[in-house]
């Protein structure tokens, strides 16, 4: 196993790896495609030219990148350039607020950011004043430093940090972890070279990122990228592209079924993986079109967790288990899963209701700061009190504690070893 990219563009050099499909202007007319390719030895060459600028800004082993983008071939380039120099890509998501971008950078503290010119509004509030564009990274004069295109060495530290939907906590991924995901999602999902898979969420984000991405590289597929997630473009693309597996979760798979080519569109896709209770659009489509849908369930410590049961009536399409409490199957293959109440763990096979805890090959090394949304302290009249000095939500979880990731999710264990997560209350 290996997770280089030139690996793969020597064995396959001219096979699609990226189109994207976004719109070539920013006021296209709706559902227009603008198709540029880059096969596995562009992408490769993309990648040792973005190290090699990287490196001429000091970029070296042991720091951390910080990448501030929608969805471009250029973000995952830029992931493959920091492998290749032994540093850390923290990709931050272009939907935090100029008031929560902040939580990131107050732990992650980079040594560059690189963002695209579109999100300069959101990078002037980052309290970070080291920053290059795409164009400017582009312009910059490549080192000859042949450490630029050497693979990271066992000690080089994670590869990848990703923060939570609000800015925090931060987990960190070491490269053979991220190559676990992808031989994961491989084994459960079936994902081979002659798939062809759009992006819906944002790539700064697990279920986007190590859930779909990666693996779909990994296997030598091909993956639709659209900037910034557009349901009309996605079924076109979807169509023209002949689209093999569609991952997503509820809310923008919901956007989809709106589309009245969305049932032509799925005639090609081979299943369906739905984060959250499948919507009925998608479901009633899917009966249709005779296609498995599987929910699945991650975290971000954890984006693979759970991925359903493509294979079982009962994660079929026609199949809910219940309003609130979607069926989401077993543990992922190299994951482990407790369920503890009452501070003890119940039993394997048992059907029981507990905390949720996490271990195993896919979960994450650890976190960058405390983990956790943070709360203030209480302070006297006058005082301030440091965000990073104040105690986590949740009671102290999630935490890394004994080889277990303890999270704050409770879920159900039914008798026959599936799993469902209970509905967080507002």
């Amino acid at each position: 196993m290996t997770f280089s990219l030139a690996r793969r563009a020597d064995r396959h050099p001219d096979r699609t790896a990226v189109v994207d499909v976004s719109e070539e202007r920013l006021y296209a007319p709706a559902e227009t495609v603008h198709e540029d390719r880059l096969s596995y030895a562009e992408l490769s060459r993309l990648a040792d030219a973005v190290a090699g600028r990287l490196a001429a800004r000091g970029i070296g082993a042991g720091d951390t990148v910080c990448l501030v983008s929608r969805n471009r071939a250029a973000s995952l380039a830029t992931l493959f350039a920091c492998r290749r120099l032994g540093a850390t890509l923290a990709p931050i998501s272009h939907w935090l607020t100029p008031a929560t971008v902040e939580r990131p950078f107050a732990v992650l503290e980079p040594d560059l950011v690189v963002s695209e010119r579109a999100q300069r509004d959101l990078v002037r509030s980052i309290p970070f004043d080291r920053s290059v564009t795409f164009a400017e990274l582009a312009e910059t004069e490549s080192t000859d430093d042949p450490n630029a295109s050497a693979p990271a060495t066992d000690d080089a530290g994670p590869l990848l940090a990703l923060h939570g939907d609000g800015g925090r906590p931060v987990a960190t991924f070491s490269e053979a972890t991220l190559e676990w995901n992808c031989v994961s999602a491989i084994v459960a999902w079936g994902i081979s070279r002659t798939d062809v898979v759009p992006l819906l969420p944002p790539l700064s984000a697990g279920d986007a990122l190590v859930r779909v991405a990666l693996p779909v590289l990994y296997a030598g597929g091909e993956l639709l990228l659209d900037r910034a997630f557009d349901p009309g473009d996605t079924v076109t693309a979807m169509a023209e592209r002949e689209a093999t597996l569609l991952s997503g979760r509820a809310g923008s798979l919901a956007d989809l079924a709106d589309d009245d080519r969305f049932p032509a569109a799925l005639e090609s896709v081979d299943r369906v993986l739905c984060e959250g209770a499948v919507p009925s659009g998608v479901r009633d489509t899917a009966r249709e079109t005779e296609t498995p849908v599987a929910r699945t369930f991650g975290r971000l410590e954890c984006p693979t967790a759970f991925g359903g049961r493509l294979d079982s009536t009962a994660v079929r399409a026609g199949a809910d288990p219940g309003p609130g409490e979607p069926a989401v199957g077993p543990p992922m293959p190299d994951c482990r899963v407790r369920l503890v109440e009452d501070g003890e763990p119940i039993p394997a096979g048992r059907a029981g209701e507990g905390r949720l805890d996490l271990a195993g090959r896919l979960v994450a090394d650890g976190y960058v700061g405390p983990p956790g949304l943070l709360e203030p302290e209480e302070t006297g009249p006058g005082e301030e009190t440091d965000p990073l000095e104040t105690v986590a939500t949740g009671e102290g979880r999630p935490r890394f504690s004994d080889g277990w990731l303890e999270t704050d999710r409770r879920v159900r264990r039914d008798g026959e070893g599936n799993y469902h997560p209970i509905a967080v209350e507002d």
